[in-house]
Formats: structure tokens, C-alpha cells, sequence
């Protein structure tokens, strides 16, 4: 890997834990400038703007979460397991999520919305393709008798992702993981209510 390389990853690890901890908005170049401790050159010669420095790290964001998504599934046999291994990966979304600030998905479609179309679209694909993930593992179930065959898989997989999302975002704001917890707990009677 060349210099250049090594400073563009440089940029966009300490931009990833500023927007993600401080938010966009209120992370600037000259943020990034001294927790990376390079030049402002440096970073324009890589980025034209704060936004593609936002998208970039997007993408880094995704990368890393989709391997502990693909990890935890992969650790698993069943689908339902594979489901609750997923949800686990929050289970410290307090003190030590697997990104500093909180889930960049959820945080970044709450602060693109309506403002910053660019990032608005690729944190819609980021949850889409996170969506369908689910969505295949609860059809994998259905096909393996683990399920029920009459379920809405999009349904249950949409409103999977929708509370899991909602209960980083509890367990965040409130300071106390239970939440990550009693959304386990709920996951695992709703699967055990679609289990054939």
C-alpha cells in the first residue's frame, strides 16, 4: 500500500469516529485536519469536500459492520440463531459498539435526511442491502422447515431490522443497554411463534 493510500485511510478512519461521534454537521475539515494531525492539503488532494469524505467513510462503515454481520451469521446454524447472533452485535451499544458513536447507518439516515441527498442514498442502499441479508436468512428458515412457509419474509425481516435499529437508539440515548436486551427477548418469542 502506497503513502497516499495510507493517508486516505488515515483521513477517512479519524473522519468515520468524528461524524459518527460529533455528527456531520458538526465535524469540519479543521476537525479532521487536527485529529489526524495532517495538513489541509493533504486532505484535498484526496477529497474535494467534507461530502466525499462523508461518503467515503460510509462506505468504511459498511465494510466494517457488514463483516460482523457476516461473522455473526456465519457463526451460527439455525436461522433463527443466526438472527439473534446479528441483534448481539449491539449488545453493547453503550460502551462499546463496533463502531465508536453508535450504529452509522441509523446515524447517518437520521442526519442526511432531507439535507444531504448523496449520503441520504447510499445510507438507503446500506440499509436495503442489510434488509435483503435478513430477508434471505428468514427464507434459508422457511426452506429449512424452521419456519412457518406462510410468512411475509420482507415483513418480519423490515420490522426485524426496524427494532433492532430502534433499540441501539434506545439503549444510546437512555445510557443502558437493556434495551438491546428486552428487543433480544421479543426477537426470540416473535421467531419461536413463526417456527414450524
Amino acid at each position: 500500500m502506497g503513502k497516499n493510500d495510507e493517508v486516505r485511510d488515515q483521513i477517512i478512519m479519524t473522519a468515520l469516529r468524528l461524524f459518527n461521534t460529533k455528527g456531520f454537521s458538526h465535524t469540519s475539515i479543521q476537525d479532521i485536519m487536527e485529529a489526524s494531525s495532517l495538513p489541509k492539503g493533504s486532505i484535498y488532494r484526496r477529497f474535494t469536500n467534507k461530502e466525499a469524505i462523508a461518503l467515503a467513510t460510509f462506505e468504511k462503515a459498511g465494510e466494517i459492520i457488514w463483516n460482523h454481520i457476516v461473522q455473526a451469521s456465519e457463526q451460527a446454524s439455525t436461522a433463527t440463531d443466526k438472527i439473534i447472533a446479528i441483534a448481539h452485535i449491539y449488545q453493547d451499544a453503550v460502551n462499546n459498539p463496533p463502531i465508536e458513536g453508535g450504529c452509522p447507518l441509523l446515524n447517518t439516515a437520521i442526519e442526511a435526511d432531507n439535507t444531504y441527498p448523496d449520503l441520504q442514498k447510499v445510507a438507503s442502499e446500506g440499509y436495503n442491502q442489510t434488509l435483503l441479508f435478513m430477508q434471505s436468512i428468514i427464507e434459508d428458515g422457511m426452506r429449512n422447515n424452521e419456519f412457518r412457509k406462510d410468512i411475509n419474509s420482507l415483513s418480519l425481516a423490515s420490522f426485524l431490522m426496524s427494532s433492532m435499529e430502534g433499540a441501539i437508539m434506545a439503549s444510546r440515548l437512555s445510557f443502558n443497554n437493556d434495551h438491546i436486551f428486552y428487543c433480544i427477548e421479543q426477537i426470540k418469542a416473535l421467531l419461536n411463534h413463526y417456527s414450524s
